[in-house]
């Protein structure tokens, strides 16, 4: 066991729409990751998303609404519901969700992250 600092891994990377593992616990894994610009549309048919901001601000757009979050501030988005994170002026995120969390979820194109990096 030894404390992440949050800070210092998100100092370790620079790319955006790319999510790292940080920790594992019970199925599930914590991942980091750097947003910027928009995302694809997509949803994910099994598990539950938890996006939790860091720094910035990320506008989550569903097919009926969008809600925006700040720092300190988490949204959970259901299993099955549609949505799009997007973040003009960038933003960090931690991730919590199922190991089988694939990030474009029913999609597959350039942005899909089949193997994540552990840092």
């Amino acid at each position: 066991m030894q404390p992440i600092d949050l800070a210092q891994k998100f100092a370790s990377f620079a790319d955006t729409w790319n999510p790292r593992v940080v920790a594992e616990l019970n199925g599930q894994q914590v991942k980091l990751a750097k947003l910027e610009g928009e995302f694809v549309w997509h949803h994910h048919e099994h598990e539950d998303e938890l996006f939790w901001v860091i720094e910035g601000e990320l506008r989550m757009e569903l097919r009926d609404r969008e809600i925006v979050l700040g720092p300190g501030q988490l949204l959970v988005v259901p299993r099955g519901v549609e949505h799009r994170p997007v973040s003009p002026r960038g933003c960090q995120v931690v991730l919590f969700e199922p190991a089988t969390t694939l990030n474009t979820g029913n999609l597959r194109d350039a942005r899909t992250r089949e193997t994540l990096e552990r840092i």
